[in-house]
């Protein structure tokens, strides 16, 4: 299965667990001092590959039954392999499954110092490994692979769209086709430390969660322009990769379109502790284009730089203009930018993990430049500390805080109103209406609906009435505590506290909490359910069952109970 190893919000490398990867890095050579290792899965029914017959299907759905209730793959591994991971680096902190990933998350690479070429354990590329195709790839250290997500959800909220701000089971009481993704890569191997190697990814999916991969002017514009449409198709991972094992520890340079750094979370389905994202990932960095450096400084400690053009949007949003409806004093031109974030934009991020692997800590920010009002342009600083108190339990801790300067401010009025002004509408609501700002509901005369339901560039609601715009910040504390009860099975309690000082980032201007528990089946390591429920809490403002397409909020809640689920099916 896609079992990432170093995944910035699911962008990442993957474990070896492949017959001809070597060592699986659940086992592989650990020889960092001091702690225990995380638990070894139990050893798997060894199958060889002439038992799996011939028959691509036969030996799909084959090699699918010989991994039920098994925690790794089957196939037998080469004793003469190499191992999945270079020895004197600290051990591999956990396993997958139960848990995401093997690696604790860092973002913008394949994970240096454990991956190995063509090492997700793939039933599909097991099905055609002895035709030519399978032999071409095999030979190419190409492997394409993916999985199916559905979920649904009971909920206390009625209306369209009403369980968000809550994500990404957004609409209450449905059943939703949230992923299906296909990965075409070749990774590099980062365990040797002799060559040069090179890597790939172009990573597609298709489902309701296209919602939340959005960047602006790219493929999935077309989808929320019409709002209604429940599933679309996004390619939020286009990138190339050159390892360099002769700088240091190692020096991967990433180039193309690929997932933000930092978070626990992740948009790709199997890179989740639970279903449900908390609000501090739904309303985050998604994903940037540009080129991202990291190197191995030492075996403990890594340094990343990236340079990319803004948050979420298009590089060619730099140079397009859209016609301006309403001149006003944010934006007194008769054109604007289609997105004013969108410019070069800096990434700094330190990575220490200790000897142990027992405590990991990412300090980060993320895509900074003057901060302007943009698709996302949001200027974040923030960290992730992970901490195992057994090879159990562990807990995964992240904080940040963002901010964007210049947002359009609801609460202004003018002293001198509009003529087109309705009776009880702020000037700030009237030029947010008519168009007078590249991310107004409407643009190009309502030709164009503009309005981005999710995740999108809202306005602000300030609190000082006479400015025309102010700085919206939004600042989050979140936990995951996960607990193994063995490797098919984990429970994990979610908390958080998220403040949306200006209502920018949800809409909504109120702090929220929320509590959950969540449990992890895993039937083999291709099949997984994840049943849960979540209270969530808006303490200012009623932000839950309010339709989230129209605007409507004469239904609002201060509280949402979610109970929900999903399975996820690997290919």
């Amino acid at each position: 299965m896609p079992a990432f190893a170093a995944a910035d919000k699911a962008d990442g490398a993957v474990v070896s667990t492949s017959a001809d990867a070597g060592t699986p890095t659940g086992s592989g050579d650990q020889t960092a001092p001091a702690a225990t290792p995380a638990a070894t899965p139990p050893a798997p029914a060894t199958i060889t590959d002439a038992s799996l017959g011939t028959s691509v299907i036969g030996r799909f759905f084959k090699y699918q039954a010989a991994e039920w209730n098994q925690a790794a793959s089957p196939l037998a591994t080469d004793p003469n392999a190499p191992p999945g991971r270079r020895g004197y680096f600290p051990p591999q902190p956990v396993t997958q499954p139960p848990y995401p990933f093997t690696e604790w998350p860092y973002g913008a690479a394949t994970a240096l110092g454990a991956n190995r070429a063509a090492s997700v354990d793939s039933p599909f590329m097991v099905a055609i490994a002895d035709t030519d195709v399978g032999k071409a790839l095999s030979s190419a250290h190409i492997q394409t692979y993916g999985w199916v997500d559905v979920g649904g959800n009971l909920s206390t909220s009625k209306v369209q769209g009403g369980n968000a701000p809550a994500a990404y089971a957004y609409d209450p009481n449905t059943v939703l086709l949230n992923q299906v993704a296909l990965y075409v890569e070749r990774t590099p191997d980062t365990v040797q430390e002799d060559h040069v190697d090179w890597g790939f990814r172009v990573g597609g999916v298709y489902g309701s969660d296209y919602h939340y991969t959005a960047s602006r002017g790219f493929l999935v514009d077309q989808g929320l322009f019409e709002r209604n449409k429940v599933n679309g198709l996004d390619i939020p991972m286009i990138y190339g990769e050159l390892y360099i094992p002769h700088i240091a520890k190692g020096l991967l340079i990433r180039v193309g379109r690929y997932i933000s750094v930092p978070d626990i979370e992740a948009q790709l389905a199997p890179n989740n502790y639970m279903y449900t994202h908390s609000i501090t990932y739904t309303y985050d960095n998604y994903t940037n284009e540009g080129i991202a450096l990291t190197l191995a400084v030492t075996k403990n400690l890594f340094l990343q730089a990236a340079v990319a053009a803004g948050t979420d949007s298009a590089l060619w949003n730099a140079h397009q203009t859209l016609t301006n409806y309403l001149p006003n004093p944010l934006f007194p031109g008769n054109t604007f930018k289609r997105d004013p974030g969108s410019k070069p934009a800096f990434t700094a991020c330190a990575r220490y993990q200790s000897d142990s692997a027992s405590d990991n800590l990412y300090l980060c920010m993320d895509a900074i430049d003057n901060g302007t009002w943009g698709y996302n342009n949001l200027q974040w600083f923030g960290m992730t500390y992970y901490h195992k108190f057994s090879n159990k339990f562990h807990v995964a801790f992240e904080t940040y805080t963002l901010f964007q300067r210049h947002v359009l401010n609801l609460n202004y009025q003018a002293a001198v109103p509009y003529a087109g002004q309705n009776p009880g509408e702020t000037t700030g609501q009237y030029i947010w209406q008519s168009g007078g700002t590249p991310f107004s509901p409407t643009f190009n005369n309502g030709a164009n609906p503009g309005y981005y339901p999710f995740n999108g560039p809202s306005a602000a609601q300030c609190n000082n009435t006479t400015q025309v715009s102010c700085t919206a910040r939004s600042a989050t504390e979140l936990s995951y505590w996960n607990y193994e009860f063995n490797p098919l099975n984990n429970i994990s309690f979610r908390e958080e506290f998220y403040n949306d000082e200006e209502g920018q980032r949800t809409g909504y201007k109120t702090r929220y909490y929320s509590v959950g528990f969540g449990y992890q089946h895993w039937f083999g390591p291709q099949i997984e359910v994840r049943p849960e429920i979540v209270y969530y809490h808006s303490l200012d403002t009623k932000a839950f069952n309010n339709n989230n397409f129209t605007g409507d909020t004469s239904q609002g809640k201060n509280y949402q109970l979610l109970v929900s689920g999903d399975i996820i099916i690997h290919w």
